[in-house]
């Protein structure tokens, strides 16, 4: 197992609906790996003409009167994107073999421990038949940033016509999976959000999946995950199938953009020591696994393992907590996401979203319950959304028209699905309400009605920044911008320029205007020890010993994360180590005083 060697050390992970859209045709040239949403097919086919005709392209419009619209649409973009990509990768190239001045600046955004920095750096110096080289030298050794894509497994619903449904093929993951199977990309699908078997197996369905004579793969899949023995149970899931994971991507269970899957007190430093330390067995276990799966389906099966790379994100902001990562944890690559939003040659941002992102303050950005999903999600105060939201609660029109029903998961009245964000669902739960309301107090009623009318509708808010962006007319209902940063965004206060964010990671300059910013894996922890008072505090349920079982544990493990970044940092090189230690013993004092109810107490 050989580990192909990417140009840079970060990536930029898939950020909402829209804010990543487009960041392959943005950043792709300069060896930048992205990831695309691919939920929204009404975004992609808008961004799809946009972008035919920005680069004066051929565009056929695919209706809803396709039967396979939705695959149709997701694969067609990606073409698109693939062949601009493509297009500006050449380009880039000659202008670098043609102007120093370009190559220089080029030079000045690469990672300091590169080889192919040196190489560049020593053919700027030699400075004979410099184009004829260069050209060389870049035509062997510069790839293009992967054009990746995201698909969240739970955002699979069923889809009927006239009332009759259809078959699961055209479920929404379903459809998107199929739409980047059948595009030209030689790239990865991130599966986010958790296993969904029904969706792993129909990976089966398509041969760029599975390694070729060679043991190459064309089209790789890469699971966020959140901890080693989950990694484990899907890994192995796909392997049976003889489906091969290339990646895992470790996540901050809550200190990361969008939704937070939290764990249960497992925190991120000793996640990724338990990979660092159980990569080999990991790899190992999976190839046998993997080799009877495609022994079953009388496939190619390679000798030795294929390639697999750990890589992390949520909550970084240094070059110094970049490098600890590749260096102390030896991951492959660390998602650099939120301080993106900053970049506006990198995501798709509205101004007015964008200056609300530049203002931020810790206060600002908070874990909310505004996601369908009924999953915690981060979010910033004062956005337009929030404003029309509370305008219709005011004026007694709480919920969304949900135009696009890409989150009408719930069940509750009928197979077709419900959104719990809709204006239908909340009429009938506020009457619901609304009936029990001489029997409950106030307050009980009010952080009731409060948790029903929370619900935003994220289909249109998370896209609806590209569309501002690029002067594409919005229809229907307004909605207004949802925006999800991690809270890492509070201490980025300015736009930077691509180069100087990229300067920044590798720490050739800082963006920070404030360098008082907490260590990532304190920041984590606070989180963390916050996330577990308030599940006490704000229980509404009658109490169980499950219930109380499961915050015992969660402290424990709490309590043991800590100790591990005790004896971390006590022999760690890091510059703040002592001030860190002080926090931890900070945290520590205070997790002690975090009381968990007993069935007696409660």
């Amino acid at each position: 197992m050989t580990l192909t060697k990417s140009l840079h050390s970060f990536h930029i992970p898939v950020m909402g609906l829209a804010y990543t859209i487009d960041s392959p045709i943005r950043v792709a040239q300069y060896g930048i790996s992205s990831v695309v949403s691919i939920i929204d097919d009404d975004l992609i086919e808008k961004m799809n003409a946009f972008y035919s005709k920005k680069f004066n392209l051929p565009y056929q419009e695919i209706t809803k009167k396709a039967q396979d619209y939705r695959a149709e649409r997701i694969t067609a973009y990606l073409n698109l994107a693939d062949t601009i990509v493509k297009d500006k990768f050449s380009n880039f190239k000659t202008e670098l073999s043609e102007s120093k001045v370009a190559l220089e600046h080029f030079i000045t955004t690469l990672p300091n421990t590169s080889d192919f920095k040196d190489g560049l750096f020593n053919l700027l110096q030699e400075g004979v038949t410099f184009k004829e080289k260069v050209k060389s030298y870049l035509e062997t050794h510069l790839k293009a940033g992967d054009i990746d894509v995201n698909i969240m497994t739970k955002v699979d619903k069923d889809n009927f016509v006239k009332g009759e449904q259809l078959p699961t093929a055209y479920n929404d993951a379903h459809a998107s999976l199929r739409g980047f199977a059948n595009s030209n990309l030689s790239s990865s699908v991130v599966l986010s959000a958790g296993m969904n078997p029904r969706l792993y197996s129909y990976f089966e369905n398509f041969s760029d999946f599975f390694p070729d004579v060679n043991g190459q793969l064309k089209k790789k899949i890469i699971l966020k995950v959140s901890d080693y023995r989950s990694a484990t149970i899907q890994g192995k899931f796909l392997a049976k199938k003889g489906l091969w994971v290339s990646e895992y991507r470790i996540e901050s269970g809550l200190n990361c953009g969008g939704h937070a899957f939290a764990t249960e007190g497992f925190l991120l430093g000793p996640i990724l020591e338990e990979f660092k330390t159980k990569k080999m067995e990991l790899i190992q276990d999976t190839h046998d696994v993997f080799v009877k799966g495609l022994k079953q389906k009388k496939r190619e099966t390679p000798e030795q393992p294929l390639e697999l790379k750990i890589t992390v994100q949520g909550g970084v902001g240094t070059a110094e907590e970049h490098h600890f990562l590749l260096e102390n944890y030896q991951v492959d690559s660390v998602g650099w996401g939120t301080p993106f939003l900053l970049v506006p040659e990198a995501t798709s941002v509205d101004q007015q979203t964008r200056d609300l992102l530049r203002s931020a303050k810790e206060k600002d950005l908070y874990l909310s319950g505004i996601s369908p999903l009924g999953v915690p999600f981060n979010t910033i105060k004062g956005t337009t959304n929030e404003f029309h939201k509370q305008k219709r609660i005011a004026n007694n029109k709480a919920g969304s028209s949900c135009p696009k029903k890409f989150l009408a998961l719930s069940k509750a009245f009928g197979p077709e699905g419900i959104c719990t964000a809709s204006k239908k669902y909340q009429d009938v739960k506020l009457q619901e309400l609304d009936a029990k309301k001489a029997d409950i107090s106030s307050t009980v009623y009010e952080n009731a009605k409060a948790k029903i009318t929370e619900k935003a509708c994220l289909c249109v808010g998370l896209a609806n920044a590209s569309y501002l962006e690029n002067d594409i007319d919005i229809k229907g209902q307004e909605q207004g911008v949802v925006i999800c940063p991690g809270p890492n965004l509070a201490y980025f206060d300015k736009e930077v320029p691509l180069s100087q964010m990229m300067q920044h990671i590798y720490g050739n300059a800082s963006v920070l205007s404030n360098p008082d910013r907490p260590n990532m894996f304190v920041k984590e922890l606070k989180m963390y020890v916050d996330y577990l008072k308030n599940e006490i505090d704000t229980i509404s349920e009658e109490l169980t010993v499950k219930q109380i079982k499961k915050w015992i544990a969660f402290k424990t493990n709490l309590f043991d994360g800590i100790a591990y970044y005790e004896n971390l940092f006590k022999s760690s090189l890091f510059s703040a180590s002592n001030t860190i230690e002080k926090q931890l013993q900070f945290y520590k004092d205070e997790l002690a005083h975090v009381s968990i109810p007993t069935l007696e107490t409660a």
